[in-house]
């Protein structure tokens, strides 16, 4: 493969991977109802992650090729099988929690890969929005870092209380 075939195949699995945020951060998003500041946060994360998937693919259209349908779907499977797993632990907001900052890392890294290839193919363009999206993936990840342990002190003072819901 050329090395602009390489990055198109990346920013397609970019697309995808943005797809998979959006339904993960929406299950997570519609589960919680104890958690007000975390909810927030991701609730205009959802909003990002909309916006990051548009700019992913202006992207794809200035190359005059299309995402994957396939690599968006499976994205979705698999965010779903995420959020279903996590239903099923009693600890499901501190699991959500700590998936969601290994999960923006994630996102860290492939834009940080995007952004070399776009310069190595010369698409300055496409650097600029990968590194547009990468700041607010860090943003989201440092956020995810720094409230974790407000989470699980959260969590742990909700578990502790007879009768109270601290599951989400």
């Amino acid at each position: 493969m050329t090395h602009e075939e390489n990055y198109l195949a990346w920013v397609k699995d970019a697309h995808a991977m943005e797809k998979q945020a959006e339904s993960m951060l929406e299950k997570q998003a519609a589960r919680l109802e104890h958690y007000p500041d975390l909810k927030a946060r991701i609730v205009q994360h959802i909003e990002e992650t909309r916006q990051q998937q548009a700019l992913v693919q202006s992207v794809i259209d200035r190359y005059d090729t299309s995402h994957s349908v396939l690599k968006d779907t499976v994205g979705k499977l698999a965010a779903f099988g995420q959020a279903m797993g996590g239903m099923l632990a009693d600890d499901e907001v501190v699991k959500g929690a700590i998936s969601s900052y290994a999960f923006e890392n994630f996102e860290i890294a492939n834009y940080t890969s995007l952004i070399a290839a776009a310069e190595l193919v010369g698409d300055t363009e496409g650097a600029r929005i990968f590194a547009q999206i990468r700041e607010q993936e860090v943003a989201m990840a440092d956020w995810a870092l720094n409230h974790l342990p407000d989470v699980t002190e959260q969590f742990l003072t909700r578990s502790a209380a007879p009768g109270v819901e601290a599951k989400k």
